[in-house]
């Protein structure tokens, strides 16, 4: 259990896949603008990469292993990944259809979102168990949603901020990502992971 909690807090603060492994950069970037579609796409991608690494795993394990067929570990995810995406888009488009017209193209590049997928590689990489998978894609997911929020607030305040010209746009977007890449170094010394 304390195991779980570990890879829990670790991969959501410490670890997380877009500051500290630099993952999933361009839906970071992208999309939070508003927290509405920050939100929405923050949501998706967690559910997505939740159950990504739990299918993934199993399919790993139950079939790649068992029959020797690793080298389509990197085929087998990808598409475990689109499918699940068109899952989630089908769902939005029914449920929120304001939500699916906010994220607009955002929605479809979840499924080349490399956080997801870099989620999948480390789970096998760090030969998780089962359970610590779901947990790690778990966490992994409200990490990506923590700080795709975080960057949303911050931006939506940004807009009555008088910047300098050189400063206004994708500048002031990457020094922000950078300040919050360092407040979340803050958090490595809470557990060594």
């Amino acid at each position: 259990m304390i195991d779980l909690l570990l890879i829990f807090i670790s991969t959501l603060l410490i670890n997380n896949l877009v500051l500290s492994s630099f993952l999933g950069i361009c839906p970071f970037l992208g999309v939070s603008g508003k927290i509405e579609s920050a939100f929405g796409m923050g949501m998706a991608v967690t559910f997505v990469m939740t159950l990504a690494t739990s299918i993934g795993w199993l399919i790993y394990h139950l079939i790649l292993v068992k029959f020797g067929l690793l080298y389509l570990e990197y085929v087998v995810f990808i598409l475990v990944i689109a499918s699940l995406v068109q899952m989630v888009e089908m769902f939005i488009r029914k449920f929120s259809t304001n939500l699916y017209q906010s994220l607009g193209i955002f929605l479809p590049l979840i499924t080349t979102n490399c956080a997801i997928l870099g989620a999948a590689l480390f789970m096998v990489s760090r030969n998780y168990n089962f359970l610590e998978s779901v947990v790690f894609g778990f966490s992994g997911g409200l990490g990506f949603s923590l700080v795709l929020l975080i960057m949303a607030g911050i931006r939506e305040e940004l807009i009555y901020a008088d910047i300098p010209k050189a400063f206004k746009g994708a500048s002031l977007t990457l020094i922000t990502a950078g300040l919050l890449a360092l407040i979340f170094m803050g958090f490595s010394g809470l557990i060594s992971a």
